[in-house]
This record gives C-alpha cells, structure tokens and sequence, in this order.
C-alpha cells in the first residue's frame, strides 16, 4: 500500500478515537515504523509490509490512547529530544516557554547554580544545561522510576557533550533537601504536580502520567505550597524562581507565592496561546 492510503485511513481511525491530532499522529507512527523522517513520507512509493504490520499496530495503541511519545519512545522538547516511556511525565510544548524565562533571567551568569525540582524525563534541566554551557545544574525527581529517565537522559545529553546535570532522588518539599546549596542558588525552576484531586485529564494523562507528577491536593497546590520554603532557603538574594501551572490558577498560584513572604516581583505568564501558564518571583533580601 502507498503511504497516502494507510495515512487516510489511520488517521480516520485515530480521529474516531478522540485523538486531537489524528493526521500528524498517524505521520509519525508510521515515520517511526519506517526508520525515516517524517518529511520522506510522502517521496515514497510504497510500503513493506512488516513496516505496515508494525505501523498497524502502533495506530492500534494510539487509538487505545497510549501516548504517542511512549510508542515512538521519544519527545522533542526545544532543541532536545528526550527518551520517555511508562513511569515518566511526558514534557509539554507549553513548557518551553518557562525554559525561556529561565534562560533569560540566567543571561549575563557565567556559572550559575541552577535546580529543577521535579525534573522529570529532565526537560528542564537538561534545556538550560545545553543552552547554558557554564550552568551547574541539578536535577531532582522523587519518582524513583521517573528518577531513572532522568538520568537515562542525563547521561545521553552528557555523551554527547553538554555539561553534566546531578540527577538526586529527593522530595522537592523535604526541608534537609540540598543543604549544601542553602543561599547559593541562582535560579529555582518547577513544573511541579498541580492538577486539583478528581479534576477530569484526557486519557493518555490519568492512564500513563504518572500520579506523582500529575496530583497536587485538593487546589492543585499543595506541593507549591511545600516547595516555596525549599526554594526561599536555596536561593541567593535576588535569585529567581519560576513555576508552572493550570491555566485556572493564575491568579492563585502568584497568591500562594506572596503569602509565603519570601518572595518580591511576583508575576505571572502567559503561554503562546494568552493562557496562565507560569508565575515567576524574586528571593528577598534575607
């Protein structure tokens, strides 16, 4: 078969299944079960059939709403493409833009001290670290299995020349997390859990995010709340602090960051789209 025709029909099958990209998913499926670019899709004439065995079979998951990332094993985040499977968080395009921020704010640092605290497949830290040759940057993730991805990535990124990231396994509100960086901290980043308890996710969220990644209390800002006290203690005077969040808390989530006291310049941002998506603060003098 032409890839034209098993294209049309996956992506009918895909759009019947309530997948919101059914043409671009079945794309990369069936790119991935060809070992060639997405762009050569279409210069060929036909299909093997194993490559379509293996292309059926995938759209057959996607359709059950695996992510795609866990079936092509692979997510591309700003210049990066990180290794992501079962047991971690898939990285979110809209999350980009926090690494912006962050690398904004880190411009004029040579050697900044940097943390993301729930790092995840590493996205973060792995972005800033690769875009900021001289930061120092450590990674902590309390999923001991997402911890693994982490590091998985860390070690890719590292093999192929960019600066190291520590990777720890640690709880982002334990108070003796990082003791040794207390007041030395640059820049405090986060895309922390913060659904609210019972809120309604697609599928391929509530079935393969994992629940430490996803959950955050009954408002979504439980763990914020505990973290604030971890990032007010690592970071310098002057050093910053960005975190994500639902689109619904931003007005809440720069109140917790206020009420915590620690903190001046509060503000928040907009994604690509005009929704809430980050708030971002200031350490106060000490």
């Amino acid at each position: 078969m032409t890839p034209r025709t098993l294209l049309t029909d996956a992506a009918r099958r895909l759009a019947e299944a309530g997948v919101e990209s059914p043409r671009v998913d079945a794309e990369l499926l069936l790119a991935h079960a060809l070992g060639v670019p997405r762009g050569r899709l279409l210069t060929l004439a036909g299909v093997p059939a194993d490559a379509a065995a293996r292309f059926a079979a995938l759209v057959d998951q996607r359709a059950g709403r695996v992510p795609l990332q866990h079936l092509t094993g692979r997510a591309p985040f700003r210049h990066l493409e990180l290794a992501v499977g079962p047991g971690v968080f898939v990285p979110r395009p809209e999350t980009e833009q926090l690494v912006g921020w962050a690398l904004d704010r880190l411009a004029g640092i040579p050697e900044p001290v940097v943390v993301d605290l729930g790092a995840g497949s590493g996205a973060i830290a792995l972005s800033v670290a690769h875009e900021h040759p001289g930061a120092r940057v450590t990674a902590v993730e309390r999923d001991p299995v997402a911890a693994e991805w982490t590091r998985t990535n860390a070690a890719a990124r590292a093999a192929a020349g960019d600066t190291p990231v520590e990777v720890l396994t640690g709880d982002m509100t334990d108070p003796q997390l990082l003791r040794a960086l207390d007041g030395a901290v640059d820049l405090v980043v986060s895309n922390p859990p913060y659904v609210p308890d019972g809120a309604r996710v697609p599928r391929e969220v509530a079935e393969h995010d994992p629940p430490l990644a996803l959950w955050g209390g009954p408002d979504g800002l439980a763990v914020v709340r505990g973290m604030l006290a971890v990032a007010a203690r690592l970071l310098r005077p002057g050093g910053a602090l960005g975190i994500e969040h639902a689109d619904q808390q931003g007005s809440t989530l720069p109140a917790v960051v206020r009420a915590a006291g620690s903190f001046v310049e509060v503000a928040d941002h907009r994604d690509l789209a005009g929704r809430p998506r980050y708030t971002t603060a200031v350490r106060a003098s000490r």
